[in-house]
């Protein structure tokens, strides 16, 4: 399934537009919020992509001062929030797929909040991976399937009512068996017909699973159903960090004008967060430098 003829999710691409460099921020999350912002900054990021339970255990209820605090320090760095990710992690017990009908009721209202949160925080994006809080329960997985379309469609509605971007990740089957490739998301995004619901790439997931992420970039990035990039490597370290050449994927973005924000997530930290986060930063700063 290829992306739907003449669809359009948001407005032309400047295709001279510079890729911006944004860091997964639980990569870092043994420091403050603030020395987070602060190191990100030194070593060459624009932006921060948050994971809310590395706020709080109850990241639905931040707002107001909590929310200005979060705002303060990436201003304070010349830093954005780009994006928040591992959406359902926190509270536990969270699921989209679940048949407890207060259960879905319960991740909704948390969806629907975090989407807030974004918007107060400025953020142009949230990633919806959380692996565990989407498995599809064996001999239930069409109605499962159902139910996770129907959350996706209220956390789209307020997105579009919060002028943000919900993008569906798909992940390898290693994490998941429920949506693995782009294909699958496109479906989904489809299905809901709301131009604030996209899908993203995640590199790691889509080696593992498409094969060429590159090749891959360029049958989809054309449909605009792609808003978003995380970079890493199948062996789920950093990007650079294993066999999987990002130059191609990198050249990939550029030539079809992507505009959003390329975020660095490893998930193996050797020997520590920091020192792999700015490995990252330098790796693809050198490599977009070389581009340019």
């Amino acid at each position: 399934m290829g992306p739907c003829p003449g669809t359009q999710y948001h407005r032309p691409l400047d295709r001279e537009a510079i890729l911006k460099l944004s860091l997964c921020n639980e990569v870092i999350r043994e420091l403050p919020f603030a020395e987070q912002c602060a190191f990100a900054a030194a070593v060459g990021y624009q932006g921060l992509e948050i994971a809310p339970f590395t706020l709080s255990g109850q990241p639905q209820t931040l707002e107001g001062a909590a929310a200005a605090e979060v705002r303060g320090a990436l201003r304070a760095e010349g830093l954005v929030c780009s994006s928040l990710h591992w959406l359902l992690v926190a509270p536990e017990g969270l699921s989209i797929t679940s048949a407890d009908a207060a259960v879905r009721a319960r991740t909704v209202e948390v969806m629907r909040r975090l989407v807030q949160l974004a918007a107060e925080l400025g953020a142009e994006i949230l990633v919806h991976g959380s692996p565990a809080q989407r498995a599809l329960p064996a001999g239930d997985e069409a109605d499962a399937r159902a139910r996770a379309i129907d959350c996706f469609r209220a956390a789209a509605e307020a997105a579009e009512a919060a002028g943000v971007i919900y993008c569906i990740e798909p992940l390898a089957k290693r994490e998941t068996n429920f949506i693995n490739t782009l294909a699958e998301a496109a479906e989904i995004v489809q299905a809901v017909g709301s131009p604030a619901l996209r899908s993203m790439v995640d590199c790691s997931a889509a080696a593992l699973e498409e094969g060429d992420v590159a090749a891959l970039l360029d049958r989809w990035l054309p449909g605009d159903l792609i808003a978003h990039v995380q970079v890493n490597d199948p062996n789920r370290r950093g990007p650079g960090e294993g066999a999987l050449g990002f130059a191609p994927i990198l050249a990939a973005l550029k030539r079809h004008g992507y505009e959003g924000w390329v975020a660095a997530e490893p998930f193996v930290y050797e020997p520590d967060g920091p020192a792999c986060a700015a490995h990252a930063a330098g790796y693809l700063r050198g490599m977009l430098e070389a581009m340019s």
